[in-house]
């Protein structure tokens, strides 16, 4: 099946690693290019390179707690491969804690980065796809069901599908598509911390496992096809949704 990703352009936030980085492999893979960002300068440096360099992706160090990072990185796309076709935003998961027990603090930091730094970016590169274009927000399962433990993200998730929704409402009509992707236990450095966090890592996995249909945790480079599809062209009729990558997890139709 051709995606249609051929020569577009997308920037993607959070990508030295995990499914930020599964993602861009993903659209490299089918021809696309892509800008890849991340805090940790030698992190962006080795997914540039693991991507297949400055031919198919350029790196920046950024942090979308910054508000000129979204500028920078749309400015990036255009200078280095003349044009942007979407992006894929994804932040780092906000520290453990109930709702209730963590600091204000926490709280204040999470929501300049996971939220308000997701809207500015979202709104910087909508402003940018004149001819249409993809959105994608990676936000969590706890949008939709809260995970015991973290309250934050139970918090800030469900805001932020809600503001996809609405910008798809407010884009559509120039041919944005903005969406949620919501993975579930996928196999990244963060759900090992978290299940390192229990004391028993193998337990809590085999504990989680037990609860998705599919009975095992997925990869990342399952979350990084759909995400990829999601962003192209194939997917030119989807907007305004959230979408489930979690081994069948989540029990809401």
């Amino acid at each position: 099946m051709d995606l249609g990703l051929t020569d577009r352009v997308y920037v993607l936030t959070g990508a030295s690693r995990g499914l930020g980085f599964a993602t861009a492999e993903c659209l490299v893979a089918d021809g696309a290019r892509v800008v890849v960002s991340a805090r940790a300068p030698e992190r962006v440096a080795g997914a540039v390179e693991r991507l297949g360099g400055p031919a198919h992706a350029i790196g920046l160090t950024a942090d979308l707690a910054d508000p000129a990072t979204p500028e920078r990185l749309v400015a990036a796309a255009r200078e280095h491969f003349g044009r942007l076709d979407g992006a894929l935003i994804s932040v780092g998961g906000p520290p453990r804690g109930t709702a209730a027990g963590v600091t204000d603090e926490q709280w204040r930091q999470s929501f300049e980065t996971v939220f308000l730094g997701s809207v500015r970016m979202a709104r910087a590169v909508a402003a940018a796809l004149t001819d249409g274009g993809a959105i994608g927000l990676v936000l969590s399962t706890s949008a939709r069901s809260p995970v015991p433990g973290l309250g934050i993200s139970n918090g800030l998730r469900p805001g932020l599908a809600g503001v996809a929704k609405d910008m798809a409402d407010e884009y559509g009509p120039r041919g944005v598509r903005v969406l949620g992707l919501l993975p579930g236990r996928i196999m990244t450095d963060r759900n090992r911390e978290l299940f390192a966090a229990t004391g028993d890592a193998e337990a809590a996995r085999t504990e989680a496992e037990a609860g998705i249909p599919l009975r095992r945790v997925g990869d990342p480079a399952e979350f990084g096809r759909v995400a990829a599809f999601l962003l192209s062209p194939a997917a030119g009729y989807v907007t305004g949704v959230t979408v489930p990558v979690d081994g069948g997890a989540l029990r809401g139709l």
